[in-house]
């Protein structure tokens, strides 16, 4: 699919002919995840650039990629990487999407501060997800039941979760299903039974992280490849970008873009101060 999308590349450099060069509003749309990078970078490049506007709205990474083959933005954020069947949507809209990798993160699995659990398996983290596992007392901990914390399907931390954690195994229909991250921090934070799992970027003191395999999702383990629930965050187009859409991403792959991406607790792509 890479490939493919590499040959789309050629192709939108001409198909990206037909944007106005000149375009000073830019509309972003998609991941939870990406979202506040988005919006940092949207601040300040604004605060430069007097006469651009810059929208940024979190609606989900599928949600965000769909926009963009319906042409309602210029930009998808998505937390993961475009599916075959949207690439192959987006060219029977004559949409032609490119990707613009800008950030690393981890999905990093959370419990309540409370619990004594520090460190899961992923095949344990798969077991209480599908509902096989139920009671902490099984993984470690106190003679409790497990409330299952897991994310809506529009949410590409879902389809990364359930590409490297469930392995095509169903979510228990128990789970409690919210819409970001921000909103699984909070349902964790306010149930001492509760896990769930957000991007790196979303770790709070509210809750606990907990190491996979013995391997804590960070900086240094991502970069390292050790951690294995690691990802890449994108930026996509339609077409080779041109005009005010090809500078904002510029900006968010220039040095002073990727200490937003560090300042918002995710991976830069590259050491950055």
């Amino acid at each position: 699919m890479k490939k493919v999308l590499l040959s789309l590349m050629c192709l939108s450099v001409f198909a990206g002919c037909s944007w106005a060069a000149e375009k000073k509003t830019v509309d972003m749309n998609g991941s939870t995840t990406v979202l506040p990078i988005a919006q940092k970078a949207a601040e300040k490049y604004m605060e430069s650039h007097k006469d651009v506007t810059i929208t940024v709205s979190g609606s989900g990474s599928g949600n965000g990629i769909k926009a963009l083959i319906d042409g309602s933005t210029d930009i998808a954020n998505s937390s993961r990487f475009i599916k075959d069947a949207e690439v192959k949507a987006a060219i029977d809209a004559k949409r032609y999407p490119v990707p613009f990798e800008i950030a690393l993160d981890a999905l990093v699995p959370i419990v309540n501060p409370a619990n004594p659990v520090t460190d899961l398996s992923k095949d344990q983290l798969k077991r209480i997800y599908a509902g096989e596992i139920t009671n902490w007392k099984e993984v470690g901990g106190e003679d409790k039941a497990i409330a299952v914390v897991g994310r809506d399907t529009s949410s590409g931390t879902f389809e990364v979760w359930e590409e490297k954690i469930m392995n095509k195994a169903r979510v228990t229909t128990e789970a409690l299903v919210v819409a970001s991250n921000g909103a699984a921090v909070q349902a964790v934070a306010g149930n001492p039974l509760a896990i769930g799992y957000i991007g790196l970027g979303y770790e709070d003191p509210a809750v606990k992280a907990v190491k996979v395999d013995g391997i804590e999702g960070s900086v240094q383990t991502v970069r390292g490849g050790t951690y294995s629930l690691a990802r890449a965050l994108f930026m996509f187009t339609n077409g080779w970008p041109t005009g005010t859409v090809a500078d904002v991403l510029s900006f968010m792959q220039s040095d002073e873009g990727q200490a937003l991406v560090k300042e918002c607790g995710f991976v830069p792509l590259r050491d950055v101060r």
